[in-house]
């Protein structure tokens, strides 16, 4: 009975080895393209939200990595691309994180004006529940395009909130948390521009973190 045991806890071991073994293989093997897919879904939204029109320079030649928590959402340094023409600013891609989700970080980018208007928003990734919290995705519901064009006069405008808030923002049945979530990241990442725009220029360049 007793080697019956061991037999059977060595079999265990060896089978929790193998596999172990495949995962971190797989992993290996498959980490180059994830990295290449979140490359190029970073660079579709970056032309979505900086149309070309926006800009006469590379953005990647303008892009530095700021880390401020109070609003972006992260303690890691997150990228900020800007886009210039004629040697002028014109507007920002900024990556924030939505720290409150229903189901924990929410990775935005945000496209803004240097006068602070919204050239749009999107979600790069989240972990929201399928079906509810998941609207926040273009491809789910045309909720996230409801930014475009929206402003904020001050840190006490009202209007940036969930209509559940008595803001001007719809929240989804049954999934308020997702919507007030974003909308609070992409508050606080107008108020980024608004207070401190020296902060998406003076940071120390992207190099190759990304």
């Amino acid at each position: 009975m007793l080697e019956m045991m061991r037999k059977n806890a060595l079999t265990l071991a060896i089978f929790a080895l193998v596999c172990t073994a495949v995962v971190a293989l797989t992993h290996r093997l498959t980490q180059g393209t994830i990295i290449e897919q979140e490359q190029a879904q970073l660079l579709r939204v970056l032309d979505e939200l900086l149309p070309e029109s926006n800009h006469d320079e590379p953005l990647f030649a303008h892009c530095v990595m700021v880390t401020n928590p109070q609003f972006l959402g992260s303690k890691q340094a997150l990228p900020v691309f800007t886009a210039v023409k004629g040697g002028e600013a014109q507007g920002y891609a900024i990556e924030a994180i939505a720290p409150d989700g229903y189901s924990g970080d929410i990775k935005l980018i945000v496209g803004v004006k240097t006068d602070g208007t919204l050239n749009g928003v999107r979600v790069l990734t989240h972990n929201e529940t399928p079906g509810l919290g998941d609207k926040i995705e273009l491809k789910r519901s045309p909720w996230i395009l409801s930014f475009n064009g929206k402003s904020m006069t001050d840190e006490k405008d009202t209007r940036w909130a969930v209509r559940n808030d008595g803001g001007q923002f719809d929240a989804f049945t049954g999934a308020t948390i997702t919507p007030r979530a974003v909308v609070k990241a992409v508050r606080k990442v107008l108020l980024l521009v608004q207070q401190h725009p020296e902060l998406l220029t003076q940071a120390p360049a992207c190099g190759d973190s990304l």
